[in-house]
Parts: C-alpha cells; sequence; structure tokens
C-alpha cells in the first residue's frame, strides 16, 4: 500500500489519520521466515509540522510464530511496535543515502507502508525467543528435547586444550 503525501505537504498544520494493513501472511528475514498469527488493521496519524516536515504517529502489535531458540519448539511472540517519527520531505533520495538516514520507506511523496512495517517490526524482534525462562534445551547429541524426557548421554565436557593429552591416554 503506497500512500500519497503530496496533499498533506502543501497544507502547514494539517492531520491525515489512515487505516492501514500489513499484507503478507509471512514475515521474511535472513535469519527465517515467521507466520503473522495475528495482526489488525491500524491508524496511521501525519501531522504537517510545516517547512515539508511531517510528524508520523502510529502502534500496531503483531504476533508471529517464531522458534524457541533452545528446544526449537514453536512459540508465539507478540510484537508491539509505538512509532512517533519525523519525516523530512525536503531531501531526496539520493540526499537520504549520503547522510546515512534509515528512512527508506519513503519514494518521492509515497510512503509504502509495507515497507515501513517490515522495518519497525524488524527492529522490535527479540534477540532471544524462549518458550519459558527454565527451557533446558536440547540434547547436544541425541537431539531430545530435554523439557519432556531425559536422555542417557555423556555430559560430561572436556576442555578442547587438553584435546592431544587425552588422545596419548587413550592410546595407552
Amino acid at each position: 500500500m503506497q500512500i500519497n503525501l503530496s496533499e498533506l505537504i502543501q497544507s502547514e498544520g494539517k492531520v491525515i489519520s489512515i487505516e492501514a494493513n500489513y499484507e503478507p501472511d509471512w514475515y521474511k528475514t535472513k535469519i527465517g521466515t515467521y507466520k503473522i498469527i495475528e495482526k489488525q488493521p491500524f491508524q496511521m496519524k501525519f501531522t504537517n509540522l510545516g517547512q515539508k516536515k511531517i510528524l508520523l504517529e502510529t502502534k500496531f502489535d503483531f504476533t508471529l510464530q517464531m522458534r524457541c531458540d533452545r528446544c526449537l519448539e514453536p512459540v508465539l511472540q507478540k510484537i508491539a511496535v509505538d512509532v512517533s517519527q519525523k519525516l523530512d520531505m525536503n531531501k531526496t533520495e539520493q540526499q537520504r543515502i549520503e547522510a546515512l538516514d534509515e528512512i527508506n520507506f519513503i519514494s518521492g511523496n509515497h510512503l509504502d507502508v509495507e515497507h515501513f512495517v517490515y522495518g519497525e517490526v524488524l527492529m522490535n524482534l527479540p534477540m532471544k525467543v524462549l518458550c519459558s525462562e527454565d527451557c533446558k534445551g536440547i540434547c547436544n547429541q541425541c537431539g531430545i528435547n530435554l523439557n519432556h524426557a531425559t536422555c542417557e548421554c555423556d555430559k560430561t565436557e572436556y576442555d578442547p586444550r587438553m584435546a592431544k593429552i587425552r588422545d596419548i591416554f587413550q592410546n595407552l
């Protein structure tokens, strides 16, 4: 969805509210692809601050189905985004690139809602997803989920710096 901001830019002090949607049912990143379980239409409020500067305000929530980083079980992760951002419409795309401006969802006088939402959700993704704080993960030898069962694997961890000495003793 593209929002044309041309009319808003020309009227100082004007306020526009637009209901927007994020259309895709999947959220794809370089790390993985996540199913969007819940999303609601959200309001985007644009306020002309004068001198071709716009204040963008919006709030929205997503629920993504992700995997626990320890045991790989599916986890529903709620992502809450609250944005209040000033947009300088005086800059060209080239000026934004040179200034390392992260506003890459504006092209000319148009705002790309999907690109905007994608970036905001990406910024709010958790660093680590856990099914519970006390998740035991999976066994690194047999792969069993340690939250549901125990295994009989040897849990002894050896110092890798001592590998050569251990090899000598095993050969004797």
